[in-house]
């Protein structure tokens, strides 16, 4: 089974996901342009909205998926929580277009948004 979408050639890239919903992408995270934040990224990288990821004590929370050469380099998706500030998503981008997880080095700076997401149960 391929991890490529339907219709696209080639292997998959490194993919962004953020949550928008209940807490992450609301006025209830004040101060920060929830649209012009998936805007850019959706500019550079692939993006996927999601509902709510649960983790909403670190609203806004982004993503980074690795991409199949991410993944076969031993790379797992990063969570990252509090993006609440464009240069946070500037980074998320270039780390993103440099090839995300298992290609590129976390940079330093992102190593600050990063958190472990609780593990759900069967039945949560």
């Amino acid at each position: 089974m391929s991890d490529r979408p339907v219709g696209r050639a080639g292997p998959a890239p490194c993919r962004v996901v953020v949550c928008r919903d209940c807490c992450c992408g609301s006025p209830k995270v004040t101060g920060v342009d929830h649209a012009a934040q998936t805007a850019r990224l959706r500019a550079e990288v692939p993006v996927r909205i999601s509902e709510c990821l649960d983790v909403c004590d670190q609203a806004n929370v982004v993503v980074v998926q690795p991409s199949s050469a991410g993944r076969a380099a031993g790379g797992r998706p990063v969570w990252l929580g509090l993006v609440n500030d464009p240069d946070a998503t500037e980074d998320i981008v270039a780390w993103a277009r440099a090839g995300g997880p298992g290609v590129a080095p976390l940079p330093d700076i992102l190593g600050l948004y990063t958190f472990n997401p609780p593990r759900r149960t069967a039945g949560s």
